[in-house]
């Protein structure tokens, strides 16, 4: 992938040095990450630092239902029914999207593709030059997650380890007493969730392994030492 940033200042905010490349030459990036593993926040950072868009397929499946589009309307079909989504159907979402303004030098795959058959058909419609793994161990991600609670009345998110309210039991934001948990964010719930993501990208990273162009990242450190790391490989 050629370069495209000239120098990074700082981890959070890096300078940004866009090149202009032909239209038909596009490189993309496939991102990985179990949840609770700061995927969203590295996503947000590599977008501000290439220029390439986030294409997040459920977000893609939501605007075209919306839109009513005609890929929009039979995705609808297939949701409506309570039904996965073909794969094709996906494939032509993505179609639609790298053909837009933003996206002629590429985009920046979140949570696609999930299998090596998708995997396949992506090739077919844009070349990925990396794909990132932001591995953080299970143990981890289960802390992370657990211990997650949020202010019933302004929605600001706490820790009990990371980010734990000033004063036990006030929130910080707006003094309010009321905190609530999800109550899928438990040890067992976020170990099967764990379990069927390493069962679904395991074969995946293998396969882009085996192109050369997959890259694992420590996930379990401070959030600039995981983005210098990432914009590194991305280089």
């Amino acid at each position: 992938m050629a370069a495209l940033w000239s120098s990074v200042a700082s981890p959070a905010r890096p300078t940004v040095k866009k090149e202009s490349l032909p239209a038909l030459i596009m490189e993309s990036i496939v991102l990985f990450g179990p949840p609770g593993a700061g995927k969203g926040t590295q996503a947000q950072r590599i977008m501000e630092s290439t220029g390439l868009p986030q294409v997040s397929t459920g977000d893609m499946l939501r605007a075209a239902v919306a839109a009513g589009t005609p890929t929009g309307i039979e995705a609808k079909k297939y949701m409506d029914a309570g039904q996965l989504v073909p794969d094709e159907v996906i494939i032509d979402l993505i179609k639609d999207r790298i053909q837009e303004d933003d996206a002629s030098n590429g985009v920046m795959f979140d949570g696609f593709p999930r299998t090596i058959p998708q995997a396949e058909a992506l090739s077919t419609i844009t070349a990925v030059s990396h794909v990132v793994a932001i591995e953080v161990p299970d143990e981890r991600i289960v802390e992370r997650i657990c211990g997650r609670y949020t202010c019933a009345d302004c929605s600001a998110v706490f820790h009990d380890t990371f980010n734990p309210t000033t004063k036990e039991g006030v929130c910080d934001s707006c003094g309010s007493s009321n905190f609530k948990r999800r109550a899928d964010d438990n040890a067992d719930t976020v170990m099967s969730r764990l379990n069927a993501y390493h069962e679904q990208t395991s074969p995946l990273a293998a396969w882009y392994d085996s192109k050369g162009i997959f890259f694992r990242i420590d996930g379990d450190r401070d959030i600039d030492s995981i983005t210098q790391d990432i914009l590194t490989t991305l280089e």
